[in-house]
Formats: structure tokens, sequence, C-alpha cells
């Protein structure tokens, strides 16, 4: 076996070992408050991150320091707090580099260097693509169970509640996501930030319409006064109805959707099951410059195909 491979396959371990001791750690609610709040001064987050590093991950911890201040570090960090994950931008970073460098590597020792790109893109991008999922799928529950918040807001305002209560109340009884990002908004509050503050990290975590909608009335009502009880109620009412319709739409046009999934994937599986079967055959493409431009033009047209159909079933209320 060359060197090359059991070096690398040496640094993969040492990679994995390193990454789950750093993911293995329970943060705790101080650190998960902070990390939420994003309002507390840098020095200060600097200062105690060397104070209470003795669980974090030595190289993630690295990593976080090498993109700190970048956009696009900040902008992952933003999607990781969507989806819920309480990694790191460098932990996330680092696990990206070794899914892909253990791909090439067992693509490599399976004889089937031609699939090492395939390894290393896959790599990078299936994690961005299990956030996106993750982010998409909190924001769906999250929306769905905001009527029912609403209503329990709502009368917990007619009830005499204040404003805090009523949220508190809320991260009592509703299940999550819902109840964590109020729970969180309520913690924020009792630590003094702001309540507009608050309310804008609540909407960068989750970025929906409807508590977008939710919030300006908040806001508005904070500042001129009014019956909030009433203009949540008819909020509510909204969302209630917009959910319905939604689910109506989503149930007719899931035959369109699936078949979109299925046609995308179909080359992809074939391709895979082919070069395991008859490597020689599908080696052709990558040998030849004609392959790499039967390559390209798949790739385009499977692309327009996709978009073009999730264009079809994509329907706005």
């Amino acid at each position: 076996m060359p060197t090359f491979v059991i070096v690398g396959a040496g640094i993969m371990v040492i990679a994995i070992v390193l990454l789950v001791i750093g993911l293995s750690r329970n943060p705790a609610g101080q650190d998960l408050v902070e990390d939420r709040i994003g309002g507390e001064d840098k020095s200060r987050k600097k200062k105690k991150k060397k104070k209470e590093g003795r669980g974090e991950s030595v190289i993630g911890a690295a990593v976080d320091r090498a993109v700190e201040g970048q956009g696009f570090a900040q902008d992952l960090a933003t999607q990781l707090a969507r989806a819920n994950l309480k990694w790191t931008v460098g932990e996330f970073l680092t696990m990206c580099v070794t899914i892909a460098l253990g791909a090439a590597v067992i693509f490599y020792l399976l004889n089937r260097a031609f699939l090492i790109p395939v390894g290393l893109l896959g790599g990078f991008l299936l994690p961005r693509l299990y956030i996106g999922i993750q982010r998409r799928r909190r924001l769906k529950e999250f929306d769905s169970q905001l009527g029912d918040a609403l209503n329990l807001m709502v009368n917990s305002l007619r009830a005499g509640y204040s404003t805090m209560q009523a949220m508190e109340s809320i991260s009592n009884e509703m299940p999550p996501p819902l109840a964590e990002e109020f729970g969180r908004v309520v913690l924020e509050l009792q630590l003094g930030v702001d309540f507009d503050t608050a309310m804008a990290n609540l909407l960068r975590r989750v970025p929906s319409a409807d508590m977008d909608l939710i919030v300006t009335a908040m806001s508005v009502q904070r500042e001129v006064g009014g019956n909030l009880a009433e203009v949540l109620d008819s909020i509510s009412e909204t969302i209630r109805e917009r959910v319905r319709i939604k689910g109506e739409i989503r149930t007719m046009t899931s035959q369109g959707r699936i078949t979109g999934i299925l046609v995308t994937s179909l080359p992809f599986i074939l391709t895979g099951i082919i070069s395991l079967l008859n490597p020689d055959y599908i080696g052709m493409l990558i040998e030849d410059a004609c392959g790499w431009i039967m390559i390209g033009v798949s790739f385009l047209m499977i692309g327009l195909g996709y978009f073009a159909m999730n264009k079809i079933v994509s329907i706005e209320v």
C-alpha cells in the first residue's frame, strides 16, 4: 500500500477521534444562551472561550479562529442555528473535510480512483444538504405549531398575563421547536436583552414570514398601544387558514414532487451501479474529452429539469 494512503488514513482517523471528542461534549446552558443571543462583546467571548475551552475540539477551535470574521463563516453559523445543530463553524468544516478525505481514501482502496472527485465533492456538499433539510423541516414544524401557540398567547393575554408571561406559557406548554425558540426569547429577556433585539434574534434563527408578521404587530403595539390580544387573534386565524391551504396544496402536488426526485436521482443511481459492476465501461466517460462534455451537458439538463419541475409544484400561499 502506498505511503501517502497510509498517512492519509492515519490523519483521517485522528481527525475523526478529535471531532468525536469535540462534538460529544454537552454545551452548558450559559454557552447556548451566549451563542443564541449573539450580542455579547467579542473580547469577552474570546476570554471566556480560553477559560472554558477544556472540552472543545482542538481542530475545531483552530478552524474557528482561522475563519473568524469571514462572511461565509457568519452565514454558515446562521444556517447551523436555524437547523438547531450544536456545532461550531470550525467543527462543521472539520467534519466536511473528514468525510471528503474518508470517501476519497475508501474509493482509492476499492480501486475506484475515478470516483475520488465524487467523494471529495460529496464530502463538502452532503453536510450542507443535511443542514438545509434540517432547517426546512424545523421551519415547517415551527409554522405548523404557530397557530396553536397564538391561541394560547391570546388566551393568556385575555386572562391578564403580560406579554413575557404569555411567551413563557408557550415555552412550557407547546412542543419543540416552537417551545425551544420562545424559551430562548424569555431567557434573553430575563437576562436584560431588549425586546426588539430578542425578537430579531428569534427571526434570525427562524426566518418565518408568519413570525415576522407577529413580531411586527407586537412591536407596533408596544409603541402605539392597543389591544394586542385582538390583533394576534386575527393573525392566528389567518395563519391557521394558510397552514390548511398549504397542506391541501402539498397533498395535490405530492406526485409531481416525487416524480421530480426520482427522475433527478435515477441517473446518479444508475451511474453508481454501473461503475461498481463494470468500471471500465463507465470509465470511458472520464478518459475522453467527449465524455466530459457529455457529463457537463447531462448535469445541465438534469438541473434544468429539476428546477422546472420544482417550479411547477411550488405554489406560494
